[in-house]
């Protein structure tokens, strides 16, 4: 596995982690529909929350959110849509970015961006 590769799957950890313990329910990570993946997705009270994890070792090009493309958003949402739709949930969802700075010094910053971006109408 690549050092990018491990640098994200460290990213999802720490993700994991902080949704659990903001008391929050893991219903599936790393979940697949046609050609989208979805991190993670986490029941948070009765909004289901379909989340973006982005990791990097700098700021260099900028911060990790920026990196969820348009393209990423819509995959994201018909993902959504279909998951939704696969356990008949009607109610509120979001879409949220953990954005995660690992530097090589071990210095670690992770950003929760809730409603970080709603398909087609970010950035």
């Amino acid at each position: 596995m690549s050092a990018s590769n491990d640098l994200g799957k460290t990213g999802e950890k720490l993700a994991r982690q902080f949704f659990v313990e903001k008391g929050c329910q893991v219903l599936a990570q790393n979940w697949r529909y046609s050609r989208a993946e979805v991190d993670m997705i986490v029941k948070d009270a009765e909004t289901i929350v379909f989340v973006e994890v982005k990791t990097r070792s700098s700021t260099r090009f900028g911060p990790p959110e920026y990196f969820v493309s348009r393209q990423q958003q819509q995959m994201l949402a018909a993902a959504a849509s279909y998951f939704c739709e696969k356990i008949s949930h009607e109610g509120e969802i979001r879409f949220d970015v953990i954005s995660i700075v690992m530097r090589p010094d071990g210095e670690t910053n992770l950003e929760h961006l809730q409603d970080g971006f709603w398909p087609g109408n970010w950035r």
